[in-house]
């Protein structure tokens, strides 16, 4: 599925089942509770916490809700996601394409 693909199948969902989307507003702050579940996951699977009991290493299923709600904001506020990647793409090729590679942090 291209991102095109899935703000098409986002919005179809939203048209059929979810009556319609939540105020940007909501979206936003779901958004943001998103990115914290899948911080949690994150923190637990590969930082100094442990999971507790009952809770699910589910990280795939955690960036795919955040992904989902960040393709109800574009949707809703007319972003093109392949134009807006594609251009931010363009824009750290073109700002840090020798900056990376010159990092001695980053080198082994």
């Amino acid at each position: 599925m291209t991102i095109k693909e899935a703000q098409q199948a986002v919005d179809q969902w939203i048209k059929t089942y979810g009556v319609r989307y939540f105020s940007e507003l909501t979206n936003m702050a779901c958004l943001t509770e998103e990115v914290g579940e899948l911080a949690r996951v994150i923190a637990r699977k590969y930082g100094d916490q442990s999971f507790k009991e009952g809770e699910k290493e589910n990280l795939s299923e955690e960036m795919a809700d955040v992904l989902w709600v960040l393709i109800c904001l574009a949707n809703q506020t007319g972003v093109d996601l392949d134009e807006a990647l594609q251009r931010s793409i363009d824009k750290k090729t073109k700002r840090d394409c020798l900056r990376h590679i010159a990092n001695e942090k980053l080198k082994a």
